[in-house]
């Protein structure tokens, strides 16, 4: 690289480095305290991300699961309990808007439909395998006196003609 070069890099990162010194601010606090801020991170991971569904609204970042956790925000500003705010998103979505839900009538398929799920495809299963096994022996006969006397003849002669 020659000299020239050089210099006009060490210009350009030291004019680079003192932009940013001069664009930079101390951070300014929050009017969030760390308290409210972990009540929200509690609320946030029991409730489900409605569009994503195997996320909390904690963990995603879809436009829904925002709207909700600035949501439980304002709840939270506003002094509502835990509950209080878990019971009006339930109140407003439902059961399934819980990460997990309760054991009810409403949510009975939630908690036993993939155990049923299971149930049926062993079933399935197990008689496909009774019918295939009733249908090959239905269909397998013992070999005939020839039979049996041109294979003991093939495997003799090593299986040539």
């Amino acid at each position: 690289m020659s000299q020239r070069l050089k210099t006009w890099v060490f210009v350009a990162a030291s004019l680079l480095t003192a932009t940013s010194a001069f664009a930079a601010r101390e951070a300014t606090p929050t009017d969030f305290d760390p308290i409210a801020n972990k009540r929200v991170m509690e609320v946030s991971e029991q409730l489900r991300c409605l569009v994503c569904q195997n996320q909390s609204i904690a963990e995603s970042n879809a436009e829904l699961a925002v709207d909700l956790r600035n949501q439980v925000i304002k709840q939270v500003k506003e002094g509502k309990t835990n509950k209080e705010i878990i019971d009006y998103m339930v109140e407003r979505y439902g059961d399934f808007v819980l990460y997990k839900p309760p054991m009810n009538r409403t949510t009975l398929i939630l908690w036993w439909g993939p155990v049923g799920l299971l149930g049926i495809g062993l079933l399935g299963f197990v008689l496909n395998l009774r019918r295939r096994k009733a249908q090959v022996t239905k269909e397998t006969q013992p070999l005939s006196a020839e039979e049996k006397a041109l294979a003991e003849k093939l495997l003799r002669e090593g299986g040539h003609d």
